[in-house]
């Protein structure tokens, strides 16, 4: 594998044990624990100076904390998206700043090509020629566009409400699209199926690669370099599976690991209420979830009624004094609505569940009135730009 040089394995997120990326690639072998990379921190040496003097053109600059050289990546030029400033959320919101991380202009319309990028790279070096994965959506149309892109066949797994624009896409950029009928947890163990069938193919499932969120934690590197090098007081991303909150949580460790940052901000994990498994575990105090029986919510990207990575989600928002928030799909769709209105910015529902969380937390009295908040859009509108007009349609606009 061409790696980085700090670049030191995968470690165990349960026991510990940190195993060679060649031999292992999604389990650890003694406790069956989560995977994720990690690096020999003293070997890396970057500091503000280093950053500022490269082009902000795409995630891979920061390839020493990654674990693949640039050179070797599967991109797109992926990340390097606007922070934009909104002030008028932010007088709505009676904080001193509102910015909006618009990862809506990655090249397939969500920040999901982040993590697509690594993992598929991963599975490259790993000699792979088949990739699969079960999706909402989102993931599983960025996947098949770097499986293209670096040759690899893609099997995607979408549940029958994944929206058109996901199928279509992933039909377009050549992959091999499975629509089951039901839920995500039915297109779960289609995929879980598939794979049992097919040696040969190469997991990509959010809760198993250990590459996924390390496209995500970039969009931490970025909106503290954007704000010259001030930490947000508040993050608020939509969680489903919980990539993005883990992303941003190690992003944010390894910056101040490497001492380019002292704090941290406080992270929000923005739901539905119609599937809110993290919510429902933080508001009772528990490290774990209870899987959702019945999710029904508009917000196809979180309506993950058993997220895999809970735990570290959970894990994440109580070490930063964050939190978790749910919110009404109508809340949700009247916030994308309102951003769009005020910001000319463009969030799918999923990602407006960040936005009308923050909403939430303002009226619960959770800012003090001079916080930077930071509200993260996962998707661009136009992927469900129906959703969007069918609310305004049933309020008679």
């Amino acid at each position: 594998m061409e790696t980085t040089d700090a670049f030191a394995g995968l470690e165990c997120v349960d026991c510990g044990a940190v195993v060679d990326a060649i031999e292992e690639s999604h389990r650890c072998p003694d406790c069956g624990g989560a995977l994720e990379p990690t690096y020999e921190y003293d070997a890396i040496v970057i500091d503000r100076e280093a950053l500022a003097d490269r082009p902000f053109d795409s995630q891979w600059r920061y390839a020493e904390l990654l674990p693949f050289s640039r050179e070797s990546a599967v991109t797109t030029n992926e990340g390097a998206t606007p922070l934009v400033e909104c002030p008028q959320l932010a007088d709505e919101l009676g904080v001193g700043r509102v910015l909006v991380k618009d990862e809506g202009r990655n090249s397939t319309g969500t920040s999901k090509d982040r993590g697509a990028s690594v993992a598929v790279t991963a599975a490259t070096q790993r000699g792979a020629t088949d990739v699969a994965l079960p999706s909402t959506g989102n993931g599983g149309q960025a996947v098949a566009a770097y499986a293209g892109r670096a040759g690899l066949n893609a099997h995607v797994y979408l549940p029958s409400r994944s929206g058109f624009t996901n199928k279509a896409m992933v039909n377009v950029h050549g992959g091999d699209m499975n629509v089951v009928g039901g839920r995500f947890d039915a297109a779960v163990g289609a995929f879980e199926e598939g794979l049992a069938e097919h040696d040969d193919w190469y997991s990509l499932r959010a809760s198993e690669t250990p590459y996924r969120h390390e496209g995500a934690k970039t969009i931490f590197y970025e909106i503290v370099e954007q704000l010259e090098w001030t930490v947000p007081d508040v993050i608020a991303y939509p969680t489903g599976a919980g990539t993005g909150i883990v992303g941003l949580a190690k992003g944010a460790t390894e910056f101040r690991e490497l001492g380019l940052i002292d704090d941290r901000p406080a992270l929000y994990a923005a739901q539905a209420s119609g599937c809110a498994p993290i919510v429902t575990a933080f508001d009772d105090d528990r490290d774990d979830h209870d899987s959702v029986e019945h999710p029904d919510t508009i917000c196809g990207e979180l309506e993950i009624p058993d997220p895999g990575a809970s735990s570290r989600v959970l894990e994440a928002i109580r070490r930063t004094d964050g939190g978790a928030v749910a919110t009404d799909d109508p809340d949700v769709l009247e916030a994308a609505v309102r951003v769009a209105q005020a910001t000319g910015l463009e969030m799918i529902p999923s990602a407006a569940a960040a936005a009308s969380g923050a909403w939430k937390l303002a009226e619960q009295g959770t800012f003090e009135g001079d916080e930077t908040v930071v509200i993260v859009n996962t998707g661009a509108g136009n992927k469900e730009a129906d959703v969007l007009r069918s609310h305004l349609m049933g309020q008679g606009v």
